[in-house]
């Protein structure tokens, strides 16, 4: 009879088990099926769990890694790709790994830094462009957002940082304090068009931004973290000419959830470089 799969809770982009955004992760899911993936998925309920389905040893080829949400497979995940890192640096040390994803190579790497973990990954290739003017409109009416509620130096686009996520900046962060929209509307548009997370984010002092995700998509009405989102505005806001290689700033997600998750993105040439701690939940 086969063990069943030995799964570890962290909340990734915060220090403590209370804050982040929780992700599932199994190392030795080598011998799980799709279905038995997806079930347990569910079961942990969290907006992600990561699943390594390739053997531990050797690990030069890399590992290969797979995103289950509670509703279905996604091809990645940002904040269970930080938990996976820092599981990695738990279970065979601080160190560089290769992580072979559904959106292509993704280098991760585990640091200790006192008596906590530090993960963090370079995102696949970065891009952003234009919404549709009539998916715009959509796309407002379920949030019920308007257009006057818009940042004007900050247009509308779709973002890309190994999933897509349509970016809406707003004029203050005030904006973000309500999130009520319609769950089965926006669910319905997000699957049409392949939208995983909304990225609603807004400017909250030089260098720092307040960020909130939907993410019916996944069957969750809301994430507290957003690896991928956080890549994605990377790649937003070099494609306005508002962020160069180099330049780093900090999201801060969750807030209003209770939540609070911290994540460091530096933009590079082509890619994004997402960083952050996760702890483990007991």
């Amino acid at each position: 009879m086969t063990a069943p799969a030995a799964i570890s809770r962290y909340a990734a982009f915060a220090d403590s088990p209370a804050l982040g955004n929780p992700a599932g992760v199994v190392l030795d899911a080598q011998r799980l099926s799709d279905a038995q993936m997806q079930s347990i998925a569910k079961d942990v309920g969290y907006s992600e769990t990561a699943f390594v389905t390739s053997p531990l040893d050797p690990i030069e080829d890399g590992l290969s890694v797979r995103y289950f949400a509670p509703d279905s497979e996604v091809d990645f995940c940002g904040h269970a790709t930080i938990a996976t890192a820092v599981a990695l640096g738990d279970a065979l040390g601080p160190g560089d790994y290769l992580l072979r994803t559904r959106v292509g190579a993704i280098h991760a790497s585990a640091r200790h830094e006192g008596e906590r973990t530090l993960g963090a990954f370079q995102s696949t290739e970065v891009s952003s462009s234009p919404i549709d003017e009539v998916l715009l409109d959509a796309l407002l009416q379920h949030l019920g957002w308007s257009r006057e509620d818009l940042h004007p130096d900050y247009p509308p686009a779709v973002g890309f940082g190994g999933n897509h996520h349509p970016v809406l900046v707003a004029r203050v962060v005030e904006q973000l304090a309500d999130l009520d929209y319609d769950f089965d509307g926006l669910r319905t548009l997000c699957l049409a068009q392949n939208w995983v997370t909304i990225q609603l984010i807004a400017p909250d002092g030089p260098n720092q931004w307040r960020s909130r995700n939907p993410f019916p998509w996944g069957g969750v009405v809301e994430d507290p973290a957003t690896g991928s989102a956080a890549a994605a505005f990377a790649g937003y806001l070099k494609a306005l000419g508002r962020a160069a290689a180099g330049d780093r700033f900090t999201i801060l997600q969750g807030v209003e959830m209770g939540r609070t998750s911290r994540i460091e993105v530096e933009a590079l040439d082509h890619a994004a470089l997402i960083a952050g701690p996760a702890t483990i939940i007991p």
